[in-house]
């Protein structure tokens, strides 16, 4: 068998391009090494899909040290034939100093890097492997396919510490056959060197593979099974096509590895939903994986991972009949489809990879895509005029569009840049902005409506703005108002509630200044306050008093937004403290901000809060309004589903059941 080698290229006669020129067309992106990593090697994995499967792509990411069994075949075999120097080759430093440490990104149920292997033989479309391997800045050849000219695989080299990565791919022959890949290359500096035969030149690339002849080419067939079974690389089984691209000593930006995989695997969701999703009953058209050291770090669910549950609802709303068709006018042109989708939603808690796209506390974004349906960036709209409010969208360009938005990307994919386009096309890219505006100003209710001197705001930005006004208001943002117009009451701090023992004065009631004076009884029973400042109830009394208490509502914290499943819901936590059967009713109204007004009945069209249910310790949900409960310590849940750009107000009263 041939022992594979290094052949390190020099600078022809002609002329060739240095490594660090190559390395270079990647430019400076804003996003990180692994997301870049993950973009790009998604979006060459679906190019090159099996074009008659119906089966999903399989993407998958591992990392792992090279275990006892194979670092020794890695030392022995990738330094054969290196040249001198750990300058102009590091990857010899990296195999000596201690464990090696790969990141593998494999892609099946692709076409692999099949052609020819030479590029002076590679004439016609089929030419894969001498595309990823041999030159730069191929044209793409493929409809509607993510990529554009190739720069996207320079991305493996620059996360390689030492810029070296080992391609081991499966394809079929012109003839049909089965056959195995395998090469090494390193893309690093250009160098000079002094030889037997004078001073000498190099370029800075390097192969790794069979150079018995004058080109260095890759191991094939069972020459590079075996070698793949040395180095302890997944192999293809049966009828597997595709390619594994293993990146040596993987720059992880000071994440530990397993910190690592979790960013990749929240990076992937992020960038690749609309691949994850199934629609009209047909499979996701790419399956997701990733693992460190062999064990699974999940991809989450876009459909039920919040908010990108919230893309998927625009997605669907773009596919469907509610999507907006959006055209420019002059010169005229249909630009593509957009869907949005508005939704009261808790504060976020933002991710790394979150933060990578500038998505912090809110999402008031448009994720925009090509045909081929990846992810180009999230970009940010108006802000809604309520801080528990928020909105996403997907704009989604027409096919013939495509090579338009194509031109406005950089190599990395990740925007669209007018300037960067002549004209009419720079006018097709900016009017696309424009009217995904003006369509974000509707969907907010901005810019229109109001009438001379009027302040020209949304209801939900009227009660941010008019909520401190509403005495003793309670609400979270300008969504929900929780207390009674007028009210004063304020609520104990649960650390207060547990030093004194006491329940706290029912929820919207009104509580005047002075000792001895009664609340009134809303929501529960009427509390007297004694003499010296606790709380009495009128029905206990005090030790020496033997009277049937009377049932109340002890609220449990504060109101708070919990999603459920493709909603928001406003929750509020309580106890029965009073023992016995209890029947409990949700009284919900709106409260108009300022004005102290409280509707129970709806204008036309518009709607109001509802009650999805009560909620016990274990979870299970009732939806009887009245419920019977039975009272002691448990801590249930009133689940409410509120009316968009209002203020909600929630009373929970209660009464005995009488028993025989």
């Amino acid at each position: 068998m041939t022992e594979p080698r290094w052949y390190s290229q020099p600078y022809p006669p002609e002329g060739a391009s240095a490594a660090e020129g190559i390395r270079n067309q990647l430019g400076r992106p804003e996003l990180d090494l692994l997301t870049i990593l993950v973009r790009e090697s998604a979006q060459n994995s679906w190019d090159a899909r099996l074009p008659l499967s119906n089966q999903p792509v399989d993407f998958r990411i591992d990392m792992w040290t090279v275990g006892p069994a194979h670092v020794a075949a890695w030392r022995t075999l990738l330094q054969a034939g290196a040249p001198a120097g750990t300058d102009n080759f590091p990857l010899q430093d990296t195999l000596r100093r201690g464990p090696v440490r790969v990141l593998a990104v494999s892609d099946r149920g692709t076409r692999g890097l099949g052609g020819p292997t030479r590029a002076n033989d590679a004439v016609g479309p089929e030419r894969d492997f001498v595309s990823f391997v041999r030159n730069i800045g191929e044209p793409r050849d493929t409809a509607l396919g993510g990529g554009t000219y190739g720069f996207g695989k320079g991305i493996f080299y620059l996360l390689s510490k030492p810029g070296t990565v080992l391609v081991h791919s499966r394809c079929r022959t012109p003839q049909g056959d089965l056959e195995t890949r395998l090469i090494g290359c390193t893309l690093w500096k250009s160098y000079v060197t002094t030889e037997t035969e004078g001073t000498r030149r190099y370029t800075g690339r390097h192969w790794w593979g069979d150079t018995s002849s004058d080109v260095v080419e890759p191991l094939v067939g069972q020459a590079a099974e075996t070698v793949v079974q040395r180095l302890g690389l997944r192999p293809f089984t049966d009828e597997e096509t595709g390619t594994t691209v293993v990146v040596i000593d993987p720059n992880l930006d000071g994440l530990e590895p397993t910190d690592a995989a979790d960013y990749l695997a929240d990076t992937i969701v992020w960038h690749l939903w609309p691949k994850m999703i199934s629609t009209d009953g047909k499979p996701s058209a790419m399956r997701f994986s990733v693992a460190c050291d062999g064990v699974q770090h999940p991809v989450p669910d876009p459909r039920t991972t919040r908010p990108l549950n919230m893309f998927v609802a625009a997605y669907e709303a773009m596919a469907g009949p509610n999507g907006h068709e959006l055209e420019c006018l002059k010169p005229r042109k249909y630009l593509g489809r957009l869907g949005l989708v508005k939704r009261i939603m808790p504060a976020l808690e933002p991710t790394r990879a979150q933060r990578m796209l500038d998505i912090e506390d809110l999402i008031h974004h448009v994720c925009l895509m090509r045909p081929a349906e990846l992810v180009v960036t999230y970009r940010p709209g108006p802000k809604p005029p309520s801080a528990n409010q928020g909105y996403a969208g997907v704009f989604r360009a027409d096919e013939s569009m495509d090579d338009v938005y194509a031109k406005a990307e950089p190599p990395t994919h990740d925007a669209w840049n007018p300037h960067s386009l002549d004209r009419p096309e720079s006018t097709y890219v900016h009017t696309t902005f424009r009217r995904i505006d003006e369509a974000l100003n509707g969907l907010l209710s901005l810019g229109g409506g109001a009438r001379t001197g009027a302040s020209n705001v949304a209801l939900g930005a009227a009660s941010s703005l008019f909520s401190g006004l509403v005495g003793g208001a309670w609400g979270i943002g300008g969504a929900t108002d929780y207390s009674k117009p007028g009210s004063t009451a304020t609520r104990p701090s649960k650390t207060d509630e547990a030093e004194e023992g006491t329940q706290r004065a029912p929820r919207g009631s009104r509580v005047p200044a002075g000792r001895g004076s009664v609340t009134s009884a809303v929501g529960g029973s009427g509390v007297f306050q004694g003499d010296n400042g606790t709380p009495v109830d009128p029905f206990i009394g005090d030790a020496s008093t033997t009277h049937r208490r009377r049932p109340r509502v002890q609220y449990v914290g504060e109101p708070y937004y919990h999603d459920r499943g493709d909603a928001s819901l406003l929750v509020q936590e309580f106890r029965l403290p009073v023992p016995g059967p209890q029947r409990v009713h949700i009284d919900l109204a709106v409260t108009l901000p300022g004005t102290g007004g409280r509707e129970t009945d709806p204008p036309l069209g518009a709607s109001m809060p509802v009650l999805v249910g009560w909620e016990d310790e274990a979870g299970r949900l009732h939806a009887e309004d009245p419920y019977v409960i039975e009272g002691g310590e448990s801590v249930w849940r009133a689940l409410v589903q509120p009316a968009p750009d209002t203020m909600t107000e929630i009373s929970i009263m209660v009464e005995a059941v009488r028993t025989p």
